[in-house]
C-alpha cells in the first residue's frame, strides 16, 4: 500500500526543492557572476544580485520558519541580505545549507495540526500554514528573479529548470508511468 505524504512533509519537500534550485543556480558562479546586478542604483531603482536574492530567500526562510513558527530568538538582518557580496559561490550554498538545517530542527518540531495554530509578528497575528505557504511563495518568486538575472548575465543563456514531473517526490508508481517528453501541454516540453 502507498504511503500518504502529510501536508508538513509536503511543505518542506516543496521548500527544500526550492532551495536546491536556487543553489544549483548559484553553484560554481564567479564572484562577478554573483554579484552582478542588471541594474545598479538606489532603493527602488536598482536590482538584485544573485547573491543579494540567495542570501535575502534564506532569510525569509529563517524568518517565517525559525523565528515566527519556531519561536527561536529573532536575529534576521533584512538589510545586509540585499547588501550581500558573495566571495564564492560555496558561501552561498553554506548559508542555504545552514538555513535547510535549520528548517528541518523546527519541522521536526510540528504536527499536521499545528497548521490551524497562529503566530504574533510585526503586531499581527499569523497563520502557520500562511507562514509555510509564504517561504514557498516568496521564495519561488526569488528563483524566478534569480532565473532571469543569470540568463541577463549569461546574454541570454540559462539553466535548466527541472520539469514539473522531475520536481515530484520519489515514487515508484511515478517511475511506471513517466513518460518522456511529457509537458504540461502537447508541443511545449520545457514548462
Amino acid at each position: 500500500m502507498r504511503k500518504l505524504t502529510t501536508e508538513l512533509a509536503n511543505y518542506l519537500e516543496r521548500i527544500e526543492d526550492l532551495r536546491g534550485q536556487v543553489g544549483g543556480l548559484v553553484s560554481g558562479l564567479t564572484p562577478e557572476a554573483l554579484n552582478w546586478r542588471p541594474i545598479e542604483g538606489r532603493d527602488d531603482h536598482a536590482t538584485n544580485s544573485l547573491a543579494a536574492l540567495a542570501a535575502h530567500s534564506a532569510g525569509a526562510e529563517h524568518f517565517w520558519i525559525a523565528e515566527v513558527v519556531g519561536g527561536r530568538r529573532a536575529t534576521r538582518d533584512r538589510e545586509a541580505e540585499f547588501a550581500t557580496l558573495a566571495a564564492s559561490s560555496a558561501e552561498i550554498i553554506r548559508l542555504l545549507e545552514n538555513t535547510a538545517l535549520e528548517t528541518r530542527e523546527v519541522f521536526l518540531t510540528l504536527k499536521d495540526t499545528d497548521l490551524k495554530d497562529t503566530r504574533q509578528t510585526a503586531g499581527r497575528t499569523v497563520p502557520v500554514r500562511w507562514c509555510l505557504l509564504h517561504v514557498i511563495d516568496h521564495t519561488s518568486l526569488h528563483l524566478g528573479h534569480m532565473q532571469v538575472t543569470f540568463q541577463l548575465w549569461a546574454g541570454g543563456r540559462s539553466i535548466p529548470s527541472p520539469l514539473w514531473y522531475e520536481r515530484l517526490p520519489h515514487d515508484p508508481e511515478n517511475e511506471r508511468r513517466s513518460t518522456p517528453g511529457m509537458a504540461d501541454s502537447p508541443g511545449d516540453e520545457r514548462l
